[in-house]
């Protein structure tokens, strides 16, 4: 990476939500590998400490049991981070699960998870870290949303309505807080190669009546290395890039759907009912 990238994040203070695993953990690592200092979020305590010990950095990287729908626990640990080391620089409310099918399979429970996981988390670490970053007219907040959040994304429709609010809601604050001195962006990946892929919810069990693996490589190719998205990420945060998207095969995505937003709805509509056409064919044979 370049040396404005370990500038900017070296003797850093940085919270990271979901760290314990996927996306969280490769940005956790590629942050105390630049010399931040991370306390490292997660429900899953356990998994999160082990990801901090395997840093070797002592104080440098910290973890802490954080269930992210709890708004008054959000508000805790930010306000404490900020206070031990006298500011807080960087947020990143990454902690997300997953949820899809046909929508006239969902049960209204599945729903209400994903705005709340999703979303809400995002929300709760924005009220609580904001006026922080106001007061010390400072600070950035990167909020991990997905590629769903940017382009059509059928059979994840949860997942996408509560991505696509945490685009909107990114992008909107960061136009207000340029003139307070904070910043925000907004990450869109593409699929990346985490256990959401394969169990986007393990506290909850199996969320999806569709294998997201497939559905998502066949769309778009094989899964991005969570190292190499932590990179890009890293690198777009250090230029103050207000919508990262990565890999490549994503940023042509929605390239593709902001040229002709009509023509890939057609082409996804066309290819929704052929594979409806399949499944109920499949049926019918028995």
């Amino acid at each position: 990476m370049p040396g404005h990238d370990q500038d900017r994040f070296a003797g850093a203070v940085a919270i990271v939500t979901g760290a314990a695993s996927g996306i969280g953990k490769a940005l956790s690592t590629a942050l105390v590998a630049r010399g931040a200092s991370v306390l490292l979020a997660d429900i899953d305590r356990e998994g999160a400490a082990s990801v901090a010990a395997s840093l070797g950095v002592g104080l440098r990287a910290r973890a802490v049991e954080v269930d992210v729908t709890d708004r008054a626990r959000v508000r805790e640990v930010v306000e404490a981070t900020a206070s031990d080391h006298g500011r807080l620089d960087y947020l990143f409310n990454n902690a997300g699960i997953g949820a899809g099918g046909p929508v006239e399979e969902l049960p209204g429970s599945l729903w209400e998870r994903a705005i709340d996981v999703d979303l809400n988390s995002v929300i709760y670490g924005v009220a609580a870290a904001y006026p922080l970053m106001v007061r010390a007219g400072t600070g950035h907040i990167v909020n991990t949303a997905s590629l769903a959040g940017l382009v059509p994304s059928p059979f994840l429709t949860p997942y996408a309505a509560a991505k696509s609010a945490v685009v909107g809601l990114s992008t909107s604050l960061r136009v207000e807080a340029a003139a307070r001195g904070v910043r925000v962006s907004v990450v869109c990946p593409g699929p990346v190669e985490t256990p959401l892929l394969n169990r986007p919810d393990p506290d909850e069990g199996p969320r999806t009546r569709v294998d997201g693996r497939k559905l998502l490589t066949n769309a778009l190719g094989e899964p991005y290395p969570p190292g190499d998205l932590a990179a890009d990420v890293l690198a777009g945060v250090a230029e103050n890039r207000a919508i990262i998207v990565a890999p490549a095969t994503a940023r042509a995505a929605w390239e593709a759907f902001r040229a002709d937003p009509e023509g890939v709805l057609a082409a996804l509509e066309a290819r929704a009912v052929t594979g409806r056409e399949r499944r109920a064919a499949r049926g019918a044979g028995g």
